[in-house]
């Protein structure tokens, strides 16, 4: 297996996750958002207030697109899938694997709106970036995990036996 990478809304867990899943399978973890904030010295929101969304998405598939890694679980940033770029760059760079989460077990996650560094424009709602991205998630995604009501213990192990139906099914 080459890298694993992990896609989904915010609150999905995809660096929880991803954590635990490398460790698990004696992976490298690198988590996108952190790759960020120690490229531009600034953490995700105040990239986001001061240079604007647009500026950020840029930023972000930046950093997807210069990622050149092996045996890797990544977790990019929830906005991963607003540049077509960066999704032909994932997408190449090994198993896209999408935490499919419902609107509502999202926004019941998320606890801190104005400071989390969610790209979001001015007006829109979390509900509007989950109706826009999640078609996105589902076109980029080599296998789709729903997540509803697992435990991470639950969601490590539906995304291993997920990643070993889909190695099974597609051999090099």
């Amino acid at each position: 297996m080459d890298n694993i990478i992990l896609i989904g809304m915010p609150g999905a867990g995809k660096s929880t996750v991803g954590v635990v899943l490398a460790k698990a399978l004696g992976m490298e973890f690198l988590d996108v958002d952190l790759l960020i904030q120690q490229r531009e010295g600034a953490l995700l929101q105040q990239l986001i207030d001061t240079r604007g969304v647009e500026a950020f998405l840029d930023l972000e598939r930046d950093a997807i697109c210069s990622l050149d890694c092996r045996g890797t679980v990544v977790a990019p940033g929830g906005s991963c899938v607003c540049r077509e770029e960066a999704i032909a760059h994932m997408r190449a760079l090994g198993t896209v694997v999408y935490l499919e989460l419902p609107l509502a077990d999202v926004a019941g996650r998320i606890r801190n709106m104005a400071s989390r560094g969610i790209a979001l424009s001015p007006g829109q709602t979390l509900a509007d970036v989950y109706r826009r991205r999640a078609p996105l998630y589902e076109k980029c995604a080599h296998i789709t995990v729903p997540i509803r009501g697992q435990s991470l213990t639950g969601t490590v192990e539906a995304v291993k036996q997920s990643l070993a139906a889909h190695e099974k099914a597609n051999p090099e």
